[in-house]
């Protein structure tokens, strides 16, 4: 698949921008031919440091457990030349899995991750308003589980320029969350530039990721599809992340290349320092305005 089919249809998402909007008629969850790349990353992940991608609140079983079975009834629906269900079992045909649905020695919520590309985050309301109650996060963008468990969206928020507590965003934020339909998914965009392919990715990226040349070398889009959805039992939200990564080399070879190029030198200038500070390109954002002005002249 190529770049800008990762991409919404108008193009790059403006950063630090809500821009969320009904999901319509698209698919919650997105299935293509890296599926077995990905599975096999978030077992290599969970047989390393499970407790790092993996958290729940006691009671959230439950919720759990209407994710999955949501998930499976989706999966056998919509991708019936990937997933088919045997009894207890759901086999996933094009990587050869057979994945126990009724694992007692497995969360419900980590079993329905194990089915997906999807990174799966759920979001539960409480007094002090929504918080992160339970996850499944293999593939973070510069963020640790750890230190989000049980904090509220504001405080998750909290580092994100313009989206703290009190701020306009954040009320804008809780609001919809609250009024969030279970018939009316939500999504999202969101990117990044990085200097590597990694799906894991819970640091900072570090200077110098893209050379230390005045012309970024090694420079590769992460790109976030985000999808909010109601669950009807519970109350609670579901948060779907799907990650997906490509060299900025692959933009060369397509027909959109100068207008995406263009797109992000105009969002590269726009960006103030708090926001050129929490993306990671203080330092480097001349050396990938080179890069890019490569491709729009």
């Amino acid at each position: 698949m190529s770049l800008t089919t990762h991409l919404p249809s108008n193009g790059l998402p403006q950063l630090f921008r809500i821009g969320v909007k009904p999901l319509g008629d698209d698919q919650w969850i997105d299935v293509d031919d890296k599926l077995a790349l990905y599975l096999d990353e978030k077992d290599r992940l969970a047989k390393e440091r499970f407790d790092d991608i993996f958290v729940a609140e006691p009671g959230t079983e439950a919720a759990q457990a209407e994710v999955l079975a949501r998930l499976v009834d989706n999966l056998e629906e919509k991708f019936p030349e990937s997933y088919r269900r045997n009894g207890p079992v759901l086999d996933i045909l094009s990587t050869k899995r057979r994945i126990a649905l009724e694992d007692q020695t497995s969360p419900p919520l980590w079993i329905a991750a194990s089915l997906v590309q999807e990174d799966l985050v759920l979001l539960r309301k409480g007094e002090s308003g929504w918080r992160l109650a339970a996850a499944a996060l293999c593939f973070p963008s510069s963020w640790r589980l750890a230190e989000k468990f049980g904090r509220t969206i504001h405080e998750i928020h909290a580092p994100v320029p313009g989206f703290g507590a009190q701020t306009r965003n954040a009320t804008i934020i809780g609001r919809m969350f609250d009024n969030l339909r279970p018939e009316t998914p939500m999504i999202r965009w969101n990117w990044s530039l990085y200097g590597d392919d990694e799906l894991f990715h819970p640091n900072e990226s570090d200077a110098y990721r893209f050379g230390k040349g005045a012309r970024a070398e090694n420079v590769f889009v992460r790109a976030e599809r985000q999808v909010l959805t109601r669950l009807r039992t519970s109350g609670d939200i579901l948060f779907t992340i799907r990650i997906y990564i490509d060299p900025l080399d692959a933009l060369e070879k397509q027909p959109e290349a100068v207008q995406i190029a263009q797109d992000l030198i105009d969002q590269l200038h726009e960006l103030d320092d708090a926001q050129l500070a929490y993306k990671g390109l203080t330092e480097e954002k001349a050396q990938l305005l080179v890069r890019l002005g490569e491709l729009v002249s």
